[in-house]
Order: C-alpha cells, then structure tokens, then sequence
C-alpha cells in the first residue's frame, strides 16, 4: 500500500511538473511588488525600437520573487514574411550558452567526477603543456612556454589567456582555421576541433588576465572526456530535461523551423535579413547543416520561457519545482566574484560563468551588489538581482548586436517599475 501511495505521489508531482513546463503563469505585476503603469513604459519603447526599424522584435520577460509579471512578444519575427513575434519565438543565444554548460561542470564536480582545480589536461592531454604569444616593442611577438598549466577554473572565469583567435596571434590562428565564437557549419566534432587549439599560441599567460574566448567551448570537450557522454546529450540529461527546457538545442529539429527568429544586419539606417551562408554575421547553419559541433561557448537555440527556467533554478539556489540541479553552496560558488585582483570592467567581477556586479557606484546603471548575468552576440541580455528577487530574459536577433541602447534602456524601465520590496 505505502509502495502504491509513492507512486500516486510521484505521478502527481510530474503531471504539475510537466504542466508547469508547458505554460507560464504571468501574475498581475502588483502582486510581486511592480507596477503594471510603469511597465507600460518598457513595451512602448520596446515597440518604439521596431517603429523606428532599430530591430525587428523582441522577446521580454520579467519574473519577480519567483513569479512571471510581464511576459511579452513586441514586433516581428520575421518582416518580409510578416511573421509576428510570438512568446514561444526560439532565438539564438549566442554566448547565453556558457552559463548553462558551467552549470555543466559543476553538476560534474557535485558528481565527483572533476574538480574545478583540476588541469585542463587531465581531461584533454593536448593541453597538458600550451604556449603564450609574448608581443614585443616592435609589435612582433614571441612564442614561449606558459607559465603554468591551464585549470578548469581558468576556463569557467576566461583567465586561461585564451581569446577567439584575433589580435595579434590572428595569424597562426586564421592559419589553423579556427576563429570567431561560430561553429555550427563545421564537419566536425569538439573532440576533433578542440585539440587542435592546445596546439596554438594564447594572447597572455593562464591567471593574468581576462580574456574572453573559447574558454567554454574546451569546457564542453571537458564535460564529454569527464562523463562519458557527448555534450549534447549530457546537457539533455542533467538540465534541460529536468528543468523542462523542451525548446532548449544545438541544432533545431526540422519541425521548429518556423518559429526561428530572423537574423538582422543594421545596415544604412535600415535592417536587412542577414545572409543565409556565411559566419558570424549569416544565418548560421541551425537547421541544415553537419549538425556534428556542439559549441559550449555559443552554440545553444532557446526560447525566453526555457531560458527563464534555467535562471529560476539558480535565483531559487539551484532548485526549481522539486527538481535539485546543484547545491546552493555551488551556486553561491558560481555567482561569487574569481578574479582576485584581475582587471574586468568597472564595478563588475567575474565569477564561474557570469558577471558579477561589486558596486553599482561604479558601473553607473540600476542592479544591486551581486547581481549576475551576461549576453550574446545576437543582441540578448539576461541577469538575476538575487537582492530584488528579479530574473529578466531579453531576446532579440541583430548582428551586431545592441547596436542601439536597448540594454541599457531595459535594465532602467524594468528597475524604475519596482514599487515596493
């Protein structure tokens, strides 16, 4: 009988879970201490943006004390085809990708199965030794050893001195045909991309500087040699699932087709849809393509409602709706600031997958001391104000992105709403 009981139990609680994941609840904004009236402010400069034809369309949502209380689609999709913008839009998340992987890493060292002080070479034996291009006065560079072995750590804050193959090591990388955060048009796999850059020489010795590049993309090849999974499915079985995070993919199944969001190039005061062939600046190859090379760093489709549940789960300590992702301690370690004396930006500190902000005074906009997030090249913007309680998922589709003030803009209409506590 009590075995009987269990079951009902269980049963209970995934058909809520699995109802939960299907829809949000949006609440009256007032419930969770905004104002319905000053938001109004952020869908009318949000249209603004798309009547002026500074972007196509957005994707907004706004949670409070772990309740959604505004949840908007503004604009279009896609303009030639007059595509509306839907809530349910799956967009390109770019770099938005690295804090779902870094939680990746650390479900593996909660598992036993890595440290995050472990040697990078460990797990990819290529990276057992690497090399540092030190620039000279003539601005010719020489390659030496570097002075440490790069560590998983390094990699989870961007202080391995590894960059996107730009700068002045461009050449030796443009040579190996590895630039650029794009992968998805490669035949081939991590496993096969990945050691190749151990071969290479970095911009700055491990621990010195920050320095953003393919930190997270190794992470990924770590997460395969670590579990014994490719990276696809390890983040199928360890996050999304769990989390219900159903729109969530490297590569988008044929029938999600439609509700990809164009790409657009602000070009001559006007957008154009990017190229469908190309890198950075295309399309990209999310649909027909190799579909082979799963990029940890900025390889990930999603849409604002699965890209929220993952941000809950952290803002709640690594737990949403009875599913335990990490332990609080792990997420308290992720969101505190790593850098120890290294240069970021001001007022800002960097911690094991995002940004972290130490004092407000100096970054001069709205968010309270530690807050976290970061973006992606398409123009997105997330963060979570664990003081106000708030998680915000912005999408859009430029490149480049936020070629406008829009972030900014954003951050201030969604903080001058908040009312009361």
């Amino acid at each position: 009988m009590k075995c009987k009981y269990t079951v009902l139990i269980l049963l209970f609680n995934l058909f809520f879970f699995t109802l939960f994941s299907q829809s949000l609840q949006v609440v009256t904004p007032e419930t969770v201490g905004l104002s319905s009236e000053r938001l109004e402010r952020l869908t009318g400069r949000f249209e603004q943006y798309v009547t002026d034809k500074k972007m196509a369309g957005s994707v907004i949502l706004v949670a409070r004390k772990g309740k959604v209380a505004y949840y908007n689609a503004i604009g279009m999709s896609d303009i030639d085809s007059k595509r509306v913008m839907k809530e349910d839009a799956i967009f390109r998340i770019a770099s938005q990708t690295k804090a779902i992987v870094s939680v990746g890493v650390m479900i593996l060292q909660e598992q036993g199965k890595l440290l995050i002080s472990d040697k990078v070479g460990d797990y990819i034996p290529e990276f057992s030794e690497t090399t540092v291009a030190e620039l000279k006065e003539d601005g010719s560079y020489e390659v030496v050893k570097a002075s440490r072995p790069i560590t998983i750590r390094d990699l989870l804050t961007h202080t391995a001195g590894i960059n996107y193959g730009g700068g002045h090591v461009s050449d030796a990388w443009s040579e190996a045909g590895i630039q650029g955060w794009y992968f998805a048009d490669r035949n081939e796999t991590i496993g096969e991309v990945i050691p190749r850059m151990a071969r290479l020489p970095n911009v700055s010795h491990p621990g010195t500087q920050w320095v953003y590049g393919y930190n997270t993309d190794i992470l990924g090849l770590v997460i395969e040699k670590a579990s014994g999974k490719p990276l696809d499915q390890f983040l199928q079985q360890e996050v999304l699932d769990p989390l219900g995070m159903k729109d969530t993919h490297f590569f988008l199944p044929k029938e999600k087709k439609d509700r990809l969001a164009t790409v657009y190039n602000p070009r001559d005061g006007a957008l154009k849809p990017a190229p469908e062939k190309g890198m950075m600046n295309a399309q990209g190859a999310y649909i027909n393509g190799p579909r082979k090379c799963f990029s940890g760093g900025a390889g990930l489709l999603s849409t604002a409602k699965d890209y929220y549940l993952f941000l809950q789960m952290l803002a709640n300590g690594g737990e949403l709706n009875g599913t335990r992702i990490l332990a609080p301690s792990t997420v308290n370690l992720m969101i505190t600031d790593h850098l120890d004396g290294i240069d970021f930006r001001p007022g800002l500190g960097f911690g094991l997958g995002f940004d972290i902000v130490k004092d407000t005074g100096a970054t001069g906009t709205y968010g309270s001391v530690g807050t976290f997030g970061w973006g992606g090249a398409y123009g997105s913007k997330y963060w979570v104000d664990p003081e106000e309680e708030l998680v915000v998922v912005y999408f859009t589709q430029l490149r480049p992105g936020s070629v406008v003030s829009d972030q900014l803009m954003l951050r201030s209409l969604i903080y001058q709403s908040i009312i009361f506590d």
